[in-house]
């Protein structure tokens, strides 16, 4: 019996954004997809306006897999998670150790097709679209928190969206410009 897909089918439980009261709660599996589809959204304007050439197809990947040890750990709070060093370091670990775990329960002949995506390489072109993506879709949270007169997001959106804009990603400068203001309408309004 394979468990693999069983335990990424449990990511639906994984509540994000635990230390923060939300207006609607989200969980790891819905932020994926997000994730990945914005990674896609910022690959493809690199490549197709910049003249990138990033691996649209391992960003995605890279991006639908990019929690899935929270399926063993839960969702570590960033604020928590980033306290210091030491703690990031020791949490890193633990993360590693559920990766390889949920990468166990996979059939001995597909762990070379998937573990490259469970363990993305940190210093990849692609990686750093994923992290982008990553911070983008906590901003649209904050974003969809703050429309439903939740200021509990209010510092969050502001810290977040410094960080995206000092990270000098023209793709993520464009994706502000020509696509955040269309998360400020209503659906009569789209």
């Amino acid at each position: 019996m394979e468990k693999f897909y069983a335990y990424l089918d449990r990511m639906k439980f994984i509540r994000r954004w635990q230390l923060m009261r939300s207006t609607r709660d989200e969980n790891i599996m819905e932020h994926s997809h997000q994730v990945a589809v914005l990674a896609h959204a910022l690959v493809a304007i690199e490549n197709t306006l910049y003249g990138g050439h990033v691996d649209a197809e391992k960003a995605v990947l890279y991006a639908l897999y990019h929690e899935v040890s929270e399926v063993m750990t839960g969702d570590m709070p960033t604020p928590v998670k980033y306290i210091n060093g030491q703690l990031h370091g020791e949490y890193a670990k633990v993360e590693q150790l559920a990766v390889d775990k949920i990468a166990s329960t996979l059939p001995e002949e597909l762990k070379d097709a998937f573990y490259p995506y469970l363990q993305a390489d940190k210093s990849s072109q692609e990686y750093a679209f994923v992290k982008a993506a990553d911070k983008l879709s906590a901003y649209l949270k904050c974003l969809e928190e703050l429309r439903s007169g939740n200021t509990e997001f209010t510092q969050a959106e502001k810290t977040i969206r410094q960080a995206l804009l000092e990270k000098k990603m023209r793709a993520v400068d464009y994706f502000f410009e020509h696509f955040i203001p269309a998360f400020y309408l209503t659906l009569d309004e789209l």
